[in-house]
């Protein structure tokens, strides 16, 4: 087999995963909002995204946790907007004001192959939920073109699982949020519906695609799932839960469990939100997952 695993595609195995997706931006069921918008015709619906990608920025990553940067850094293209509104999101220019600019396929392409010109170890894919259509006709044009990097789909694991399916076979490493426990915490903060119900499955999907994580002789990741997980003040990602889910798919899930939260964007609305996480929360939470693999920056 072949590695990056999509370069195992047939012709027709490609064209059949883009027709595919592309059917699904004209009643759109890209994500689990399923607006049912046509998104073919550039009508706009939760993500604010029509016929064609926007995307914010593109460069090498060296923020990201080790086993994805490495030594030369992740080749990030940041998709603008989200099918998620947390209230605190730290990018917020960018996922809800939608800083950015509409890309065709062809100039999507040529930033993934600006990437591997670069010296990136990998395709890192930013919020890509409800850009995958797009993404799919784009990663074609540059694979036709000599791309070769692994691909990094890195997801609030709002997802649905039609387009997850697309992408088995392509993408090799899930870097996947679990962000809330209770799905009404995620209504609330999120603005999303059946957030836990619609992210664990998801997870379950990636886990199927490509099980645990996989690093190569020199630590960088080549297969397999990432989770992260953001500890929130006030025990409000439900982080126990959150464990016991991970532990029951996997006793060898890597997890990165994130003390950086802070109020960002209309965390000041909320009082619960206002204030950083302190350090007796942090180690409560990583006590939680104690006996996963924990991934550390």
């Amino acid at each position: 087999m072949l590695y990056p695993s999509y370069l195992n595609l047939t012709e027709s195995e490609w064209k059949d995963r883009i027709d595919r997706a592309l059917s699904f931006l004209e009643s759109c069921r890209v994500c689990p909002h399923e607006c049912k918008i046509n998104r073919l015709k550039d009508e706009k619906g939760f993500c604010h995204t029509g016929r064609y990608a926007i995307v914010d920025s593109y460069f090498p990553h060296r923020g990201e946790e080790k086993p994805i940067r490495g030594y030369r850094g992740s080749g990030t293209v940041f998709f603008s907007y989200c099918n998620m509104k947390c209230v605190y999101c730290q990018n917020y220019q960018i996922s809800q004001l939608g800083e950015g600019k509409e890309v065709k396929p062809e100039e999507l392409a040529q930033m993934f192959l600006d990437l591997q010109r670069m010296g990136c170890h990998n395709l890192n894919l930013v919020t890509p939920s409800h850009a995958v259509p797009q993404i799919l006709e784009a990663l074609y044009i540059a694979v036709k073109k000599g791309f070769r990097l692994p691909i990094v789909y890195n997801t609030s694991s709002f997802d649905s699982l039609e387009s997850l399916k697309l992408m088995d076979g392509i993408v090799d490493i899930y870097l996947a949020d679990l962000k809330y426990a209770n799905s009404q915490i995620g209504k609330k903060y999120s603005k999303v519906k059946n957030y836990w119900e619609v992210a664990t499955e998801a997870i379950k999907e990636m886990h199927r695609q490509v099980g645990d994580l996989v690093l190569d002789s020199n630590g960088l990741a080549v297969r397999g799932v990432i989770i992260r997980h953001l500890v929130l003040p006030n025990g409000l990602a439900g982080t126990e839960k959150v464990a016991e889910f991970l532990r029951s798919l996997s006793q060898r899930m890597a997890v990165n469990v994130m003390d950086q939260y802070y109020p960002s964007y209309k965390a000041w609305d909320y009082p619960e939100l206002s204030r950083r996480i302190t350090y007796k929360e942090y180690l409560q939470a990583l006590s939680f997952v104690e006996g996963l693999n924990l991934v550390l920056e």
